[in-house]
Formats: structure tokens, sequence, C-alpha cells
């Protein structure tokens, strides 16, 4: 499974990457204008709304699990959420996850 998160992670970065450098390339370089697009109708509010809560309910994940089974590496998944985007973000968290497993009732961690 590692490789089908990890091949995801790569596919999450380019397919909306592609779609977001075209609208900046016709649109211009503006941040706040990409935003004003995202609440163009209620659909779209909506389609933001459920990726934003998507995008916290993830971070505290990471951040609950990162903490007990001490598996810093896996931090690196929240930057990537919010400046690439949940279809990253979340498939990297699961393969930087899987490959540390937290024993606790041993207190050892295993690669």
């Amino acid at each position: 499974m590692r490789i089908v998160f990890l091949l995801l992670a790569i596919w999450g970065t380019i397919h909306p990457m592609y779609y977001f450098i075209r609208w900046f390339q016709a649109e211009g370089w503006d941040i706040m204008a990409m935003v004003d697009a995202w609440h163009v109708n209620a659909a779209t509010s909506g389609l933001v709304w459920d990726l934003t809560i998507a995008a916290v309910t993830l971070t505290i994940w990471i951040l609950v699990e990162a903490i007990k089974n001490r598996n810093w590496l896996s931090l690196i998944a929240i930057p990537a959420t919010y400046c690439i985007g949940v279809s990253c973000g979340l498939p990297l968290y699961l393969y930087l996850r899987s490959r540390v497993m937290y024993l606790p009732e041993v207190g050892v961690v295993r690669v």
C-alpha cells in the first residue's frame, strides 16, 4: 500500500497544480483573485468549505499521531496539505504513517 499512497500523493500534487498554474497564467498571479474565484457560487463555496474542514481534520490527526508516535517526519504533510492541497497531504501522510508503527505496550517504534 505504501507505493499506492506515494503515487496518489504525486498525482495529488501534479493534477491540481496543472489547473492552478493555468488559472494563474490566464488571470494573473493574484492569490486573492483565486480566493474570490473559489467563492463564485454556492457550489464552489461548499467545495471550499468541504476541503477546508477536511484539511483542519487532517492537521489535527497528524499532530495527535505525530506526538503520540513520535513520527516527526509525518509533520511535513501539514504544509503539503495547505500549500498544495488535501489531495497531496492526505496520501503523503498515509505514506509517511505507514513507515512507523508505535507499540505502546513495549514502548518502541517499529519501522
